[in-house]
């Protein structure tokens, strides 16, 4: 089957369309023709050999889809021709990809290949922060970083409360007041933000969501309000502080907690899903909430996708095409 091969880890350069043994599904798995796939940031980090797939996890880079079923387990509720979406660990930039019935999803007939496909891992991935981890409640103050990203645009849409997002212009920050946000600030022109997330909000940010680490984490602290949380996704800022003053866990009572969503098990991305199909997908379908997609490549042109979303201009979700 054609897959987007990775030659050697390093630059976008290194990807190219190839020919990949068949993926053979196991016993509790469809197998989907791949109609669209969607790019993430660890997809640039495995590229570069900066991210260890799981364990028993296809090399193939992706983890996002949407086709049509192609074999089903038996005693299926999917049929041959089914078209679905979902997450897999693995292995989604490619002309066809295994995933557990468990995570597989029926397309609303309402949505399109294109839009379900920009659903998953942006989803999943605010919902598990905002909700499972963050515990955010109506009308708290929430700061996002990144928000005009994928999860970013997801996490606004989703979360009831004060937001406030960075960004990295004011294109992006009026598109995140669009979504639902409160105010913006761009990160370039104001570098040290901690300071204007307390003048904007009186008490500081309830609950943060980072994902750049290390360069934010001084301002994190001080942005933060009493008891507040903090759930850190990505490290795009690194991961090392040479100094680091504890002392706001104290005088906080802060909560710092990590995650990613690609090591958990089948079961607990299986909860978070049927969470989606039942709270969110509804209201997908209906227009209050949307898929939010910044541009489609095909893959024949994987290179550009690359390096679009390494430049960091997207807003939204960048989505490939396996069309020819």
């Amino acid at each position: 089957m054609k897959a987007v091969i990775v030659e050697q880890p390093g630059s976008a350069s290194f990807l190219k369309l190839g020919q990949v043994p068949d993926v053979v599904p196991k016993a509790d798995e469809l197998l989907v023709k791949v109609k669209y796939f969607g790019l993430n940031r660890m997809d640039i980090l495995q590229r570069d050999g900066r991210y260890p797939v799981p364990p028993n996890v296809s090399p193939i880079l992706g983890v996002e889809f949407s086709g049509d079923v192609v074999t089903v387990p038996s005693n299926s509720k999917f049929k041959v021709g089914d078209r679905v979406f979902g997450l897999v660990y693995g292995g989604a930039y490619a002309e066809y990809v295994a995933i557990n019935e468990k995570m597989a999803m029926h397309i609303p007939q309402s949505l399109s290949y294109k839009e379900a496909a920009a659903l998953p891992e942006v989803y999943f991935t605010a919902l598990q922060a905002l909700i499972y981890i963050g515990k955010v409640k109506e009308n708290e103050n929430v700061l996002i970083h990144a928000g005009a990203s994928g999860v970013g645009t997801a996490a606004i849409q989703i979360a009831n409360a004060n937001i406030i997002v960075t960004a990295g212009s004011d294109e992006k920050i009026a598109y995140c007041k669009s979504l639902g946000a409160t105010s913006g600030i761009n990160y370039k022109t104001t570098p040290e933000f901690g300071q204007q997330v307390l003048k904007e909000t009186g008490r500081g940010a309830d609950f943060v969501l980072d994902f750049i680490g290390a360069s934010y984490w001084k301002n994190n602290m001080e942005a933060l309000a009493m008891d507040g949380r903090m759930v850190i996704l990505g490290l795009m800022g690194g991961f090392k502080l040479p100094e680091v003053d504890i002392s706001p866990f104290l005088r906080k009572r802060i909560q710092v907690s990590g995650s990613t969503l690609r090591s958990r098990t089948v079961e607990y991305q299986a909860q978070l899903k049927e969470i989606f199909e039942k709270e969110l997908l509804p209201r997908i379908v209906s227009g209050e909430l949307k898929p939010v997609i910044d541009r489609e490549y095909s893959w024949n042109n994987i290179v550009d996708a690359h390096l679009h979303m390494e430049a960091n201009g997207n807003i939204g979700k960048i989505l490939v095409s396996t069309d020819e």
